[in-house]
């Protein structure tokens, strides 16, 4: 099994989808909770809910293997992201309901964290940043779309209902402002739809990692509520219908990025006059 899907494109734009996989390795599972086992904090079926991003010619990575083998959004040192809040690991040992991921005794030790960071983590991370690299060379500027979804009321790690359309920026440190601006007026101006800019998602560490908006690369987290597109109890059934009203809204938040872009990116100075 890879590590992750790659597909490279041909504008600024990188879409991330680092809890979209389902795999799990039988030395894993076989030590997970029957509850885990049904791996109901997976940002389920968001690749087909982007699958018109192809068609903008966007770069694509996805991760195959489960947020439950390692989190591909978490620092490698495993600082929380929050501090002072209820957070999850690089390597979660409990369910976003505060449940145990692992059977009483089948934990995993700091050695063996070490190597999932090593196999799984390291690698996916190693894509993003040669591909951002690519994108900020080739375009002069760089943009980093890292796409999640989560069930609309998850207690444990927030009160009340979720927005349907969480932006994060880290608080206006991984993207210019003018950016952020644009993307939240169309996810307000969305009918039917409630949305924030930096509430209770500011963004993983991806965002914050990768967003440099002072070197040209800017990176924005969308968190989507289930509701939005799927069924929010197992079997997390994709509703083709639900999808077909928030599609549009995702399409209008990417091609609003790439015009941003279009318009920001340094004028190309042709080779006779350097």
């Amino acid at each position: 099994m890879e590590i992750y899907r790659f597909h490279k494109g041909t504008t600024p734009l990188l879409i991330s989808m680092p809890h979209v996989g389902t795999f799990v390795p039988n030395h894993i599972e076989e030590r997970l909770t029957k509850q885990a086992r049904v791996l109901p904090d997976t940002d389920w079926h968001i690749a087909r809910l982007y699958d018109f991003a192809a068609d903008l010619g966007v770069s694509l990575i996805a991760a195959n293997y489960s947020r439950y083998v390692v989190d591909l959004n978490r620092p490698p040192d495993n600082t929380p992201l929050y501090p002072g809040a209820a957070n999850t690991e690089l390597c979660p040992t409990t369910l976003f309901d505060g449940s145990p991921i692992y059977s009483e005794g089948e934990l995993p030790d700091s050695e063996e964290i070490r190597e999932r960071r090593e196999q799984y983590w390291q690698p996916y991370h190693n894509q993003i940043q040669t591909e951002l690299s690519r994108l900020k060379t080739t375009h002069g500027v760089a943009l980093l779309w890292d796409a999640h979804s989560i069930c609309s009321h998850v207690p444990r790690l927030f009160a009340g209902r979720l927005p349907d359309l969480s932006l994060g920026t880290n608080s206006g440190l991984s993207a210019a402002p003018e950016l952020a601006k644009r993307l939240l007026a169309i996810a307000e101006s969305a009918d039917d739809y409630t949305a924030v800019l930096d509430g209770r998602f500011k963004g993983g560490y991806i965002t914050r990692h990768y967003g440099r908006p002072d070197a040209g690369i800017h990176a924005v987290q969308l968190e989507l509520v289930w509701a939005t597109y799927m069924q929010e109890v197992a079997p997390f059934s994709f509703e083709e219908e639900r999808a077909a009203s928030i599609r549009p809204v995702l399409r209008r938040l990417l091609e609003s990025a790439l015009n941003w872009a279009e318009e920001t990116q340094p004028v190309a100075v042709p080779e006779s006059l350097l």
